[in-house]
């Protein structure tokens, strides 16, 4: 008689397991997300950088120190001034440190960044589910008014209509607070960011409501809450998570480029976008300025996009790059 060989137990794994599964495989998933990851803990944890570093974003270091800037205004150190003292060097002319710019100008740009994808997200799932489970002519019109938003070219949109904005709140003669800047980003941002992801999601939901499954809710009498919640928003995770980190870096360059213009964030707050405007200016004597915001800029970029794809190919094992 053969002696019988013990096996292991079967464990079943959900979905969300085989993703995570899936996603631990992929190195450059893995790397991506610790750099976004990164990103974020620098924006949160800006003030407590700031403290341990003894430097601010504001104070004007080669004014108050005569020996930092020569007299055209750049730094006396090679390399824009990198030294054990200032780590990234000095900005040219008011000679403030580059680093803690660089910190705060990423929390500002992320902050404004994420708070207007959330409710570019919110919206477009809302809008695109509703458009696409009712259809007839709730789907008609909504439809209708997605494409005349589509209409607007997006970055003149975002030049034109932010500072019509500011002055419905403040007069052309008195300088706009920081606060409402912000707010005006945030809102002018996600009016005209939404608008993607709700007509991508119409479209899932539009084959979705005619599958087997939603039918078989519908017999039974499930409502149209529970058909949307428990049916379709399971099988639309994957298009809602790949559209967020595709989105998120698209609106922190947007921000970014309306604070180039000088229609975003201004002086004396630090910001991302402020920081290349600056830069420009300075790079053909200095070139060091710009270098550590660019770099910064093209890694967050780049990390974000390669993360969205190993989202997408955690969720569908199926899809090839």
């Amino acid at each position: 008689m053969e002696p019988v060989v013990p096996t292991a137990d079967l464990v079943g794994r959900s979905p969300g397991q085989l993703m995570w599964r899936r996603f631990k495989r992929d190195r450059a998933g893995v790397v991506s997300a610790v750099i976004v990851v990164f990103f974020f803990l620098v924006a949160i944890a800006a003030p407590l950088i700031s403290k341990l570093y003894g430097k601010n974003p504001t104070e004007t270091y080669g004014l108050d120190d005569n020996g930092l800037l020569n007299q055209f205004g750049y730094p006396v150190a090679p390399n824009g001034g990198i030294s054990g003292r200032f780590w990234f060097g000095l900005e040219p002319t008011l000679g403030r440190d580059v680093l803690t710019q660089l910190v705060y100008g990423i929390r500002t740009s992320l902050l404004i960044a994420a708070i207007a994808t959330l409710l570019c997200v919110v919206t477009g799932v809302l809008i695109g589910v509703t458009a696409g489970y009712l259809g007839g002519r709730t789907d008609y019109f909504l439809g209708r008014f997605i494409d005349l938003l589509l209409a607007f070219p997006q970055q003149l949109s975002f030049v034109a209509f932010t500072p019509v904005v500011y002055s419905m709140f403040v007069s052309p003669e008195k300088e706009t607070p920081t606060y409402l800047r912000v707010i005006t980003l945030i809102l002018v941002l996600w009016v005209l960011g939404w608008m993607g992801i709700a007509r991508l999601l119409r479209g899932q939901v539009l084959s979705l409501r005619e599958r087997e499954f939603v039918e078989a809710a519908r017999v039974t009498g499930a409502s149209p809450w529970r058909i949307i919640t428990k049916e379709l928003l399971p099988n639309l995770w994957t298009p809602i998570l790949v559209q967020t980190t595709l989105m998120l870096p698209a609106l922190v360059t947007a921000e970014a480029g309306l604070s180039f213009i000088g229609v975003g964030i201004v002086e004396p707050t630090p910001d991302w976008g402020r920081m290349f405007a600056n830069g420009a200016k300075y790079y053909e004597s200095d070139i060091t300025y710009i270098f550590f915001p660019g770099l910064a800029m093209i890694v967050f970029v780049v990390a974000f996009n390669l993360l969205g794809d190993s989202v997408r190919d955690a969720f569908d094992p199926r899809t090839k790059r």
